[in-house]
């Protein structure tokens, strides 16, 4: 589940609805992760949103030169 933060939608909402998506036996870690990849998810579509991104021929080329 991928829960998407809006204007209206409070942190402790969005924190409920990620830990409400996890199995009844979800680890305490797994619950982490799961909280840590919403926040990075959000972040790098406010980043895109805003502008802030490369395309993909731009990113290619940029791994490649920092791996030669």
């Amino acid at each position: 589940m991928t829960a998407t933060a809006n204007e209206q939608t409070s942190a402790k909402d969005l924190l409920r609805a990620v830990i409400a998506a996890q199995p009844e036996d979800a680890s305490f870690e797994a619950i982490l992760r799961e909280l840590a990849f919403e926040r990075m998810l959000e972040r790098g579509l406010a980043d895109a949103r805003a502008g802030r991104s490369v395309s993909h021929d731009e990113a290619l080329r940029r791994i490649r030169a920092w791996q030669s």
